[in-house]
């Protein structure tokens, strides 16, 4: 008897079944057993499902003589079902990777609860997620299990069938199953919910459902939609039979109001000439349901008073004034932004006619986000070294916590940000500010780049179409006729940027400064920094941290993290750092053990922190090589990131440590201490020798030196490699675990090799 039997009805989701079904395949749990039901479906969808049935003998294929619609599909596979659990997916939606484990654990958790509520997210065609608004009703916190009344917000969820997990035993000791029609999950989930003697929440996303641009069966303009009156009349027919949940009942009331309002307010789901009979239709509902005494918000007024006396004119007018409101107010908007977009522009050109002030000098960091980066390092320096100059940082809001207080804070588009990029003489900037940015000749221009280069920039994406997007190489050719100086951190660097992004600036091949503290932290900075992230003592902490797929608009998630936590052990943590190019986390859900860290406004606090780092074409691999800590390179994709990006070497010739290609050569690098190994500080040290010869931590004081304080000779030498000592890692015996908590395995365990 499998834990899980997964039931994934198909009717006319060729285009979208096999990643479906292979999502499922895919869990790192395989205590299932998948039911695909061929709901008679006219396309290949009955092809794919035997397909897969011959490849895997989890699959048990169904296919009916008929098409039942979606409801009895459901039944159709739950006839064949002998899994403890149900779990029901539409053969358009996914489930997430990890879904099932977590889904697991929380059963186990809560002592098998009848239903299980998961969380799930809305994935629309442009590639954007947006998690569940009612998402908090969803938290773990509190005793569980529990029944409905003890959680009533549970009724504000999507009453749909795939957020939850069912007990085989509980659904049929209930004698559920679902109606013809459409809305079928309506008259299923109520009574789900009301007669569970045992809930449990997971705080997790679970399901990808999916936002078809066209073809959901919803959104098709059909009469089926009067299927909902028969739907909502099941309901109360339960009620009926139940009259220990009559509490209830004016809460699915005010559902069910709210639900036929929805339906006739889409245009595209009813007929033109049903619309009134539609309105007549809820009238009578309204009445025969109604719950007196109901008290209403103003908003839940108009639904309905639409439904109760069927006014459709009185409503339709509403809605016009709604939208001429709207459109009024967005008028007014937009006219006042312009009218503030021309003041600060004359405010800007007044400005430039002023004299520059030599005293001045304002910086940015990369995507003007907060204090950090090459940037931050040379402003500390400045105001270090040249204290005569005061200095200003760019940044939004939200980030001027992480601006030094000695330090002046500004906030970009106001009146202030203008009258410091026109008067301040160094501008030090690690990001582009747009073509309104006028360089005066008595300005010094210093930019810092993203790093040391592997992926191809500038020019060289000319023929990279997919990583070129829409990006405008004359104006960033104009931009960089604006550098004085740009900073190079070795000579690979160098010979990359003259020649992608050719100007006649200097290069100052001094080093990297953002990383000169790396080289000058200590144990306790690096203790400080892990107890801040929340990392335990005697816990093996691993950055991940891949790069942007420019040919992806979504987050490439290749790494099935539950997975690799299990695999590794109950003392290892996973720092997770998106690219900022994506709004999304690397995981979803929450898990204990992956800490998100993609918002942290400082990544060489990160690299401090962590004991090793996994990463794939990123330029952080170059900047972390300087701590001496292991680097692992997963690069599932290389092919394809070759041949839509490029990079300018073959890592393979010369990587920072181990290579995997998939996610079980990642866990066995680890779990046989490769990760650590002989072979992999001979790589690291070669890759050092290479790359991070300048950086000895005085990066950020030649520049000061150079360009603030008018030393271009004389500057301090670089200390050799075998001189330097990185910030260390924690002494191993100082992270051994309580014996309570079991023992690191040897291969974990992190050494103090520095």
């Amino acid at each position: 008897m499998p834990r899980f039997s997964v039931i994934v009805p198909a009717y006319k989701v060729q285009a979208y079944l096999y990643e479906s079904l292979h999502s499922v395949l895919r869990q790192s749990f395989t205590d299932l057993e998948l039911i695909a039901v061929d709901d008679c479906s006219p396309d290949g969808s009955g092809e794919i499902i035997d397909e897969l049935a011959a490849a895997d003998p989890r699959v048990r294929p169904v296919h009916l003589t008929e098409n039942v619609g979606l409801g009895r599909a459901r039944n159709a596979g739950m006839e064949h079902a002998t899994g403890d659990y149900l779990v029901f997916l539409d053969g358009d939606d996914i489930l997430t990777p990890g879904s099932l484990a977590a889904t697991a654990d929380r059963l186990k958790e809560t002592g098998s609860p009848d239903v299980l509520i998961y969380d799930y997210a809305r994935t629309y065609w442009t590639g954007r997620e947006v998690r569940n608004m009612q998402a908090a009703q969803l938290t773990q916190d509190g005793p569980a299990p529990f029944r409905l009344t003890d959680r009533p917000g549970l009724m504000k969820l999507l009453m749909v069938v795939w957020n939850k997990a069912y007990s085989r035993e509980f659904i049929e000791r209930e004698g559920l199953r679902f109606p013809p029609g459409y809305y079928e999950d309506t008259p299923f989930t109520y009574p789900v919910l009301m007669a569970a003697e045992t809930i449990a929440t997971l705080d997790r996303v679970c399901v990808h459902y999916r936002q078809r641009r066209q073809g959901n069966i919803l959104g098709t303009t059909s009469r089926k939609h009067f299927d909902i009156f028969d739907q909502y009349d099941r309901v109360f027919a339960y009620f009926d039979a139940r009259p220990e949940f009559a509490a209830w009942r004016p809460v699915v009331f005010r559902r069910m109001v709210d639900h036929y309002a929805t339906v006739f307010a889409r245009p595209e789901r009813l007929p033109r000439r049903s619309r009134t009979e539609f309105l007549r239709r809820a009238r009578e509902h309204y009445r025969r349901h109604h719950v007196p005494g109901l008290r209403l918000d103003p908003r839940a007024r108009v639904r309905h008073g639409l439904i109760r006396f069927a006014a459709h004119r009185t409503y339709r007018a509403l809605r016009l004034a709604k939208a001429a409101r709207l459109r009024l107010g967005a008028a007014t908007a937009a006219a006042g932004r312009g009218t503030r977009a021309a003041l600060l522009g004359l405010h800007y050109r007044v400005q430039l006619c002023l004299p520059v002030r030599d005293d001045r000098a304002v910086f940015a960091a990369y995507r003007a986000r907060g204090h950090g980066g090459d940037p931050g390092a040379v402003e500390e320096k400045v105001r270090e070294l040249a204290p005569h100059i005061r200095t200003a940082w760019i940044t939004g809001p939200a980030h001027h916590h992480t601006v030094p207080t000695a330090t002046r804070r500004i906030t970009p588009g106001t009146a202030a940000y203008w009258t410091a990029l026109a008067r301040s003489k160094y501008l030090v900037l690690g990001t582009d500010l747009g073509h309104r940015l006028v360089k005066r000749r008595a300005q010094v221009r210093v930019q810092s780049r993203h790093g040391t280069p592997l992926k191809r920039m500038g020019l060289d994406l000319l023929d990279r179409p997919a990583a070129a997007r829409s990006t405008d190489f004359a104006a960033l050719l104009d931009d960089a006729d604006t550098w004085d100086y740009v900073l190079s951190a070795n000579r690979h660097s160098t010979l990359v940027w003259e020649r992608v992004l050719p100007g006649s600036y200097t290069t100052l091949e001094y080093g990297g400064p953002r990383n000169d503290r790396l080289l000058h932290a200590g144990s306790q900075d690096v203790a400080h920094l892990r107890d801040s992230l929340g990392i335990p003592q005697g816990t093996l902490a691993i950055l991940y941290a891949p790069t942007v797929r420019d040919h992806r608009r979504s987050q490439h998630r290749p790494l099935d993290l539950d997975r690799v936590l299990r695999a590794l052990g109950p003392r290892c943590t996973v720092l997770t750092r998106a690219h900022p190019a994506y709004g999304e986390p690397l995981s979803d859900g929450e898990h204990a053990r992956i800490v998100d860290v993609s918002d942290h406004p400082s990544v060489e606090s990160l690299c401090l922190a962590s004991d090793a780092l996994i990463t794939d074409y990123s330029s952080l691999m170059f900047d972390y090589a300087n701590l001496d800590r292991p680097i692992v390179l997963f690069t599932d994709d290389r092919e394809v990131y070759e041949a839509t990006r490029g990079t300018y070497f073959d890592l393979r010739s010369c990587p920072p440590g181990p290579l995997a290609q998939d996610e079980d050569e990642l866990i066995d690098i680890f779990a046989t201490g490769h990760w650590r190994g002989s072979r992999s500080a001979q790589l690291r040290t070669a890759f050092r020798e290479r790359f991070c010869a300048l950086d000895d931590g005085r990066a950020a004081e030649r520049v000061v030196r150079h360009v603030f304080l008018g030393q271009g000779a004389g500057l301090p030498p670089v200390l050799p490699l075998a001189d330097r000592r990185p910030a260390p890692v924690p002494p191993a015996g100082e992270q051994l675990p309580e014996q309570s908590q079991g023992p690191v395995p040897d291969a974990l365990l992190p050494t103090n090799d520095n």
